[in-house]
C-alpha cells in the first residue's frame, strides 16, 4: 500500500490549453499532486491577505456593519463627555441631599472643598482623606508659585479690568461650579495650540498622574492660570510668556480625562474663579 501511495505522489499530470479547431497546443504545464495542493493553498493565502489589506487600509472598511467610522468615534467621545457631566451633576445632587438631611436633623453639614473633585469612568466613593491630601498639595503648589513674585504692586488693575486672551478655540463641555467643578473643560482636536491668557511667568511645567501634562503661569495682579491634560508642553518653569503665546498643545494625558480637551483654571488672590466671567470662549 505504501508503494502505491509513493507512485501516486510521483505521478505527473499535464494541464494544457489547445485550439478547438486546429488542436494546436497554446499552453501547457506539468505538475504533481503535492505541487498542485501547495499552489492552491498559497493562492488562497495570498487572496485572503490581499482582501485583508484592501479592507484595512481603504475606505471600504466603513461599509462593514458595526465598524466605527470617524463620525461614530466623534459621537462616542461626545457621549462620554455628556456621561461625565451627568455623573458630576448626580454626585452634586447626592451631596446636596446629604447636606439637607444633616441640616434637618440638626447635624453639621458637610464642608465641600472647592478645589478638587476626582472622578473616574466608573463611579467611586469620594475618599475624604484623599481629597484633603490633594487639596493640601494644590495649595502648596499655588503658594510655591507665588514665590516668584511676578504679581507686581497691588495698584495693578483688578481682574475685571483685564483683557484676557482666549486659551483655546473650542466648545465648553462643562462649565464652572465653585463647589464641584472649579474650572472649565474645553474640547479641541489633539495638537491644538494652547495660548497664555496674559503676560506672565511659567511657574510650573511638568507631569501629574491625574492631570497629565500641566502648565501654570503667574500673572501680574495676583492672577494664576493653569492648563491641564495637554499632549505636549512648549514652555518650562521660569520662561516669560506674552498673552497669545502658545504654551502647550491639547491632548488627553492623565488618568482623569475622557478625550482631547483642555482643563483650564483661573485663580485670583489664591481662590479659583469662573474663567467665563472674564474670558469669551
Amino acid at each position: 500500500m505504501a508503494k502505491d501511495n509513493t507512485k501516486d505522489q510521483a505521478r505527473k499530470y499535464r494541464l494544457a490549453v489547445t485550439d478547438a479547431l486546429s488542436h494546436e497546443r497554446l499552453w501547457s504545464t506539468v505538475f504533481t499532486r503535492p505541487a498542485f495542493i501547495t499552489a492552491l493553498v498559497s493562492g488562497a493565502v495570498v487572496l485572503l491577505l490581499l482582501l485583508f489589506l484592501l479592507i484595512a487600509f481603504t475606505p471600504l472598511r466603513t461599509f462593514i456593519p458595526g465598524y466605527p467610522d470617524a463620525r461614530a468615534r466623534r459621537q462616542a467621545v461626545q457621549n462620554a463627555m455628556r456621561i461625565d457631566s451627568l455623573e458630576t451633576r448626580i454626585l452634586q445632587w447626592e451631596l446636596y441631599t446629604e447636606n439637607l438631611k444633616k441640616v434637618v436633623t440638626g447635624e453639621e453639614p458637610l464642608l465641600l472643598d472647592s478645589l478638587i473633585l476626582l472622578q473616574s469612568s466608573s463611579r467611586h466613593e469620594v475618599d475624604a482623606a484623599y481629597l484633603a491630601r490633594r487639596d493640601s498639595l494644590l495649595r502648596a503648589q499655588v503658594a510655591e508659585a507665588e514665590q516668584f513674585d511676578v504679581s507686581g504692586p497691588r495698584r495693578e488693575l483688578p481682574i475685571e479690568a483685564r483683557a484676557f486672551y482666549t486659551p483655546v478655540k473650542g466648545v465648553v463641555t462643562e462649565g464652572y461650579d465653585r463647589s464641584l467643578h472649579p474650572y472649565l473643560d474645553i474640547t479641541a482636536p489633539s495638537g491644538t495650540a494652547v495660548m497664555a491668557v496674559l503676560d506672565g511667568t511659567v511657574v510650573f511645567s511638568g507631569w501629574d498622574e491625574v492631570d497629565g501634562y500641566t502648565l501654570a503661569v503667574q500673572h501680574r495682579g495676583d492672577i494664576l492660570s493653569v492648563y491641564k491634560h495637554n499632549e505636549k508642553l512648549l514652555k518650562k518653569a521660569g520662561d516669560t510668556v506674552k498673552a497669545g503665546t502658545a504654551v502647550a498643545l491639547t491632548g488627553s494625558s492623565g488618568s482623569l480625562t475622557k478625550g482631547d480637551h483642555l482643563r483650564f483654571e483661573l485663580w485670583y488672590e489664591g481662590e479659583a474663579v469662573d474663567p467665563s466671567a472674564y474670558i469669551s470662549f
